[in-house]
């Protein structure tokens, strides 16, 4: 199971300004807590996407150099990200956004699927690994199940989810963490759920990834997806499967446009200005690990850095939540025993956007409501407003923490 915990040497060596020094953005005077929502963005992904921009580029090809620069784009976009999400480079999908590859993911599937055929998603999941399954489900006469989390320790329990499978059931969506309230669900039970059941299993691990290894492998996931501007990247999404299983799927597609796998899957001409940026991005992760060996592989080095920065941010999480528990009227709704630095945050008698613009005026940037996580958001009985969430990132230090604390105390005074 993915851990965002380390040992204590590693968090010791982690040197935050070496990395924060990489960020433009984070020159400009604000303390970023809005990284679930997508993190900034260090010079050198800039600078990569500057660079396929500004070469010879044209379609993929092997003939001009022009051809080759994009062809040479795509297959390092792929191999990045197949290192980071450990798994076959040939099974990575590029596409505008998780959501949009998972809508075109879910209308293949439900080609397969009628009346009998039963499909279980999440309480716990962003609605882009909720909708577009109970839709297609729904289009293909086929039955939506549901299993729930528990609203009091934020826990999606394996015995939960498998109280709702069953042999008819043809796909399972999860979330890997929660963007709204960071818990973890225990993957690798859940997947021997699914899988004792003849189910398929799809990943969102869209919030893990910047905060925590991904293995598709490990997880026991048959698709996974992510989205690259969650961890330094540029805005598009990923999508990565076994080639074998991409090789069963038949997606709508142009007829002169390639059947190979990933490109069927992949509709239209790719941006390989954004896949330049997405390997930059990787890299720039791989780069965070304390006392880098060159000879490890990038595979290595990504996971050395994120268990660096895991054990980074559980500190600050911890100092974050310690000093949280002493506001008056502060309600917690990240619980779960393993999660993401990501802290769900409501007060008594303060409505969390308010105290969000006010957080603004102070240069404190850390954003309210229900991320698009709408039914965990209704599950923890606060309904559409959500709340007030507090998103820590590899670049956050002891600064921005002091900042917000002293900005929150200031709100609440009111």
């Amino acid at each position: 199971m993915p851990s965002t915990t380390a040992p204590t040497d590693s968090s010791s060596s982690y040197d935050v300004q070496a990395l924060r020094a990489q960020f433009p953005a984070l020159h400009g005077g604000a303390a970023h807590f809005d990284g679930p929502g997508g993190s900034q963005t260090p010079q050198a992904v800039a600078d990569a996407i500057s660079r396929q921009l500004t070469r010879p580029m044209s379609t993929r090809g092997a003939v001009t150099q022009a051809e080759r620069n994009s062809d040479q784009a795509v297959l390092a976009g792929r191999q990045a990200l197949g290192d980071l999400m450990g798994t076959d480079p040939g099974g990575v999908v590029f596409g505008r956004s998780m959501t949009a590859l998972t809508f075109e993911m879910a209308r293949t599937l439900a080609r397969g699927w009628g009346p009998g055929d039963e499909v279980v998603v999440s309480r716990l999941d962003h609605d882009a690994n909720i909708r577009p399954w109970v839709l297609a489900a729904q289009q293909a006469g086929a039955t939506v199940r549901w299993a729930e989390f528990d609203p009091r320790t934020g826990e999606l329990a394996p015995d939960a989810v498998a109280a709702v499978v069953s042999e008819s059931t043809r796909l399972l969506a999860v979330t890997a963490a929660s963007n709204l309230i960071g818990t973890m669900p225990d993957l690798p039970s859940i997947a021997a759920v699914a899988h004792d059941a003849g189910a398929l299993l799809y990943v969102d691990a869209v919030h893990l990834a910047p905060h925590g290894v991904v293995d598709r492998a490990a997880m026991g996931a048959d698709l996974v997806a992510c989205s690259p501007y969650k961890f330094f990247g540029p805005h598009c999404g990923a999508l990565a499967a076994a080639p074998e299983l991409l090789e069963s799927l038949h997606p709508d597609k142009l007829v002169p446009s390639s059947d190979a796998v990933p490109e069927r899957f992949e509709l239209g001409t790719l941006p390989y200005e954004l896949m330049a940026g997405v390997t930059a991005a990787v890299d720039v992760i791989a780069g965070i690990a304390p006392g880098e060996v060159p000879t490890q592989s990038r595979r290595e080095r990504l996971e050395a850095s994120l268990t660096a920065v895991g054990a980074h941010e559980l500190r600050l999480r911890e100092r974050l939540e310690a000093e949280l528990s002493t506001l008056p009227g502060v309600v917690l709704h990240s619980r779960a025993a393993h999660r993401t630095p990501t802290v769900l945050v409501t007060f008594e008698g303060h409505d969390s956007a308010a105290i969000s613009r006010h957080l603004a005026s102070q240069g404190v940037n850390a954003p309210a409501g229900h991320f698009y996580a709408l039914e965990a958001s209704r599950a923890l009985g606060l309904g559409d407003s959500g709340g007030l969430r507090l998103g820590l990132a590899s670049y956050t230090d002891e600064d921005d923490l002091d900042r917000l604390l002293s900005a929150l105390a200031e709100s609440l005074k009111g």
